[in-house]
């Protein structure tokens, strides 16, 4: 099988290119191969590399940022996947698409269902949903899997600032009433390529799904694990958000049922303890090399 990626070297599509095999060929596109700002481009990539199915790993990620840049953040979420669903839509093959937590309202204390009403408190979640909707209204064969606070031995996230800022300090201050589930990038990866697969010949599966790590904690219950983990003695105290104020606001429950992901595709949550594992694992060997 041939999947064409939108991204190469995020989170997600990092971890994907790391699945590649004899039978599963796995193309990636960065930002010269592919401009995310220009959707015409996005749809003359899928045309020129004709795969079997597609997967967008990209998007404008800069929460804060794009309060003040919605516009760029608009073409590169929700332009651009609407142009690559179309394609896809155009050539009978399966598309999926990552997007966020951050679609929702952020409130209550109850796990966010697929179909649940939305209602984004930013700029960010905003230009997410109207991807969404694109996405479902180009016709095709699609999934869009929604997912949170995304970690990797990749790039720049929240366990990789814990243990730069851990390793410097002897206390950190760390937002508590925010409750989600940490996910693996690599988890993620191979969510998609197993949406993707499964798509192929079970087209009417297609539609919105959720997918996050298990349990569910707060960033300072994170923290703590990830100082647990690492051998790091640094105490967390934890903060309400409201005392760690931030341009976009983040929602408080970002917690998300994810069983017709398990029902329709026999993916199961992660557990983010086992993903940290890894993660720290990783780490520890690039480091020693």
């Amino acid at each position: 099988m041939d999947i064409l990626v939108f991204g190469h070297s995020g989170q997600v599509a990092t971890e994907l290119r790391m699945l590649a095999t004899d039978k599963l060929r796995i193309t990636t596109l960065d930002r010269a191969a592919a401009d995310l700002t220009d959707a015409a481009a996005c749809a003359a990539a899928i045309s020129k590399h004709a795969p079997d199915a597609v997967i967008n790993a990209a998007a404008y990620t800069a929460v804060d940022r794009a309060e003040e840049d919605e516009a760029t953040a608009r073409l590169i979420n929700a332009d651009a996947p609407a142009a690559m669903a179309q394609a896809c839509a155009d050539r009978g093959i399966p598309f999926v698409t990552i997007s966020t937590d951050y679609v929702f309202a952020g409130d209550g204390d109850t796990p966010w269902q697929p179909h649940d009403p939305t209602g984004p408190m930013g700029a960010y979640g905003r230009t997410k949903l109207a991807g969404e909707q694109a996405v479902a209204a180009a016709g095709g064969t699609w999934a869009v899997l929604r997912t949170s606070w995304v970690v990797s031995a990749h790039g720049n996230n929240f366990v990789k600032t814990m243990l730069r800022l851990g390793a410097e300090r002897d206390m950190l201050t760390v937002v508590d009433d925010q409750i989600g589930g940490p996910t693996g990038a690599a988890e993620i990866a191979l969510a998609c390529v197993t949406i993707a697969q499964k798509l192929v010949t079970a087209p009417e599966l297609s539609g919105l799904y959720h997918f996050a790590g298990a349990p569910d904690t707060s960033w300072a219950d994170f923290a703590r694990g990830i100082f647990e983990k690492s051998g790091i003695e640094c105490e967390v105290t934890g903060i309400p958000s409201r005392d760690y104020p931030t341009p976009a606001t983040r929602p408080l429950n970002s917690r998300m049922d994810c069983s017709k992901t398990t029902a329709s595709f026999g993916i199961k949550r992660p557990d983010w303890r086992t993903s940290l594992d890894e993660i720290l694992a990783q780490l520890a060997q690039s480091d020693a090399t």
